[in-house]
């Protein structure tokens, strides 16, 4: 059967790709952007099959006219897709607050906003897809330069596992699809770099350097990535987290043994904490460095 998507950040990178591979494949899409007008070529193409929806999702307000009215026009959702989100570059002593806060505000308030604004509607026809775009740097973290963005990762991360176990028993499910460097303008027009004193520039300049490495960009094809949604988006079992990229998978998996051997290493000085465990216990030997 034909689904109805909805899509945040649908004019460009993941977002317009992802509408475009839902429409081919004869679905219908609410394609959300803050200027709405730039999904004209997607218009033209695949007519009142689309339907462009202004969107700034930090506006709870506004997700929640977005939501009824891309309900108004298809009857309901059946894919929500958080996917607007950006960047910008500065070690964390000295990016400005507002900044900081105000990708914050994108990366998870929109996620949050959009997301409670759906609730109601996937409650009320028992069922539909959530679809979280996170990124690999939330699940393993730790690049220098990008502390705001990996933050709100994380966050949507803890967000959504909530949001699954609250959700399951109307049949919502929640899909956390968590990309490596994919070549979209995600670290090019959409990221702004501000200025990396010398004593952060093996860390955050290395970030930079990584990131924006090469006029191709990253290995991840956007079409690809894009098609496996779609397929994910017709299938009963799906999982809880997708890595989508060669990094994203052998990160995640190396993070996972890393995780796994430091917990089962300090396990019985965690066991000691409770009352009804042997207490104290030996640490184990400390590093030489």
């Amino acid at each position: 059967m034909d689904k109805t998507w909805f899509i945040t950040g649908s004019s460009r990178g993941f977002g317009h790709t992802l509408t475009r591979a839902a429409l081919e494949a004869g679905d219908r899409v609410a394609a959300t952007a803050r200027r709405p007008e730039q999904l004209a070529d997607l218009v033209e193409e695949f007519g009142d099959r689309i339907r462009p929806i202004a969107l700034d999702v930090t506006d709870p307000a506004a997700a929640r006219a977005a939501l009824a009215e891309a309900r108004a026009r298809f009857g309901r959702i059946d894919v929500l897709v958080n996917n607007a989100g950006y960047a910008n570059v500065s070690p964390i002593e000295t990016t400005e607050d507002a900044d900081f806060r105000a990708q914050f505000e994108t990366n998870f308030w929109g996620v949050y906003n959009v997301t409670k604004a759906a609730l109601p509607l996937l409650r009320e026809q028992r069922g539909g897809l959530v679809v979280q775009f996170s990124s690999v740097g939330g699940r393993v973290g730790g690049s220098p330069g990008i502390a705001s963005y990996q933050a709100a990762k994380f966050a949507i991360d803890g967000f959504s596992r909530v949001l699954r176990a609250e959700t399951a028993p109307f049949g919502v499910k929640v899909l956390v699809v968590e990309p490596s460097g994919f070549r979209t303008d995600w670290a090019g027009s959409s990221m702004t770099v501000h200025g990396v004193p010398a004593d952060y520039e093996a860390t955050v300049g290395a970030t930079n350097t990584r990131l924006r490495q090469g006029e191709a960009g990253g290995a991840g094809d956007p079409a690809r990535a894009a098609a496996i949604l779609v397929r994910m988006a017709a299938r009963r079992d799906i999982p809880d987290h997708l890595p989508l990229g060669v990094n994203a998978v052998e990160y995640s998996l190396a993070h996972g043994r890393r995780l796994l051997a430091e917990d089962t290493r300090w396990r019985e000085v965690s066991r000691s904490a409770d009352f009804a465990e042997a207490y104290p216990v030996p640490f184990p030997p400390d590093s030489a460095h």
